[in-house]
């Protein structure tokens, strides 16, 4: 299963009863969250037939199907069914936890090229608002973003045809005892003047507790250092230090959350072996969060809960419109689509002037893990990671 796109699936289909959402079962790019089970039939490689496949995802791809079964050794259309896949998988395990809500799904087409799958759910009885996108964006570079690019070494000259894929999600739960979670895995590629192409691809996922429980954060960054060290053991604890260092609201001194896994520009060891290294990342959000909304999902919490709550979403508004490199590219792309791009906004947040915790309260507790990022699996630091 991981040694090119003819194995990123198990193509096999049957009813899942449980759901009124998912109507034929595809494994496709199975993830390490265990939500259905396959008929015992002949495993099928993913290059038979993407008509049936992509049946199981949110909407149709954005690359016409055809063109994807063409053109299955491209790492586009690698990359394209695995965000679209990923995405599917996680709105329907969250489809699960709700009892009547289920995600509005908008597919939508961008007229410099590409376009994207926009799956938002809003007021359910576990979450707020949850967000789910997928991007599959062509034509040329922006000046602002060729800039950005080259501050961070790329050699490129103006007006760069460029590809980008990726999925990219951020779940505001209603409790307070249950953490965010974003996460977003992508694919850049450039093609140069002379004909040649530069490709990287980027992505993470990191925890926003409310209150912290520190066994969920065990849970969470031991989840996400098992898909690293398939890979190589080195990947975590490098890039849990830079996920420490970009998570960072420098006005106020402060890490969003309690950090997980970050890296961009990731063009080694091999395009196969670094899409692989996605792959197992990806396939890690669901049995690194979904055990969370369970545990938390119903416990008790009060106004003043709440309040801290809003309090917290705040901090999460500021660093998204004043930090996030990949709200700011999206804003600056040509034909920007700004709802998709502001989804990861919560639907309530509070900003009060000022506040401070009490000392010694859980928020306080909460707050000193912020300014000061724990080891949580006893890893030793790189020294190597990138602000």
């Amino acid at each position: 299963m991981r040694k090119g796109l003819r194995f990123i699936g198990i193509y096999c289909y049957a009813t899942w009863s449980k759901s009124k959402n998912l109507k034929h079962v595809g494994a496709g790019i199975l993830t390490g969250f265990a939500a259905y089970s396959v008929s015992k039939v002949t495993v099928q490689a993913a290059q038979t037939d993407l008509h049936n496949y992509v049946k199981t995802f949110m909407a149709e791809p954005i690359t016409a199907v055809d063109t994807l079964q063409k053109n299955q050794n491209d790492m586009k259309t690698k990359m394209e069914l695995l965000v679209m896949k990923a995405q599917a998988d996680f709105c329907k395990a969250l489809e699960e936890l709700e009892t009547d809500k289920s995600f509005k799904v908008d597919r939508w087409t961008r007229k410099e090229g590409g376009g994207g799958i926009t799956c938002v759910l809003q007021d359910g009885e576990v979450f707020e608002k949850a967000g789910v996108n997928v991007s599959i964006v062509t034509g040329v570079l922006p000046p602002n973003a060729t800039q950005q690019m080259r501050a961070r070494g790329k050699k490129m000259g103006d007006s760069v045809p460029f590809f980008a894929a990726g999925v990219s999600a951020v779940i505001h739960p209603r409790n307070p005892m249950v953490p965010t979670i974003h996460f977003n895995y992508r694919y850049f590629e450039v093609k140069n003047s002379d004909d040649t192409t530069q490709w990287w691809f980027g992505g993470g996922t990191d925890l926003t507790p409310y209150y912290l429980d520190e066994e969920d954060a065990r849970h969470f960054h031991k989840t996400l250092k098992t898909a690293c060290d398939q890979h190589d053991p080195s990947y975590y604890a490098k890039f849990k230090e830079w996920c420490d260092n970009y998570f960072y609201i420098v006005h106020r001194g402060e890490r969003r959350g309690v950090g997980g896994i970050f890296f961009d520009d990731l063009d080694t060891p091999s395009q196969s072996e670094a899409f692989q290294f996605v792959t197992s990342c990806s396939e890690a959000v669901i049995p690194s969060y979904i055990p969370l909304v369970k545990k938390h999902k119903n416990d008790g919490y009060g106004y003043h809960e709440r309040q801290w709550q809003l309090l917290r979403r705040g901090r999460y508004v500021e660093f998204n419109l004043i930090y996030d490199r990949g709200t700011k590219f999206g804003l600056y792309t040509p034909g920007a689509r700004y709802e998709s791009i502001l989804m990861s906004l919560p639907l309530n947040a509070k900003w009060e002037y000022m506040h401070e915790p009490a000392a010694g309260s859980k928020e306080s507790r909460l707050l000193e893990v912020l300014k000061n990022p724990k080891d949580w699996l006893g890893e030793t630091k790189s020294n190597n990671a990138r602000t």
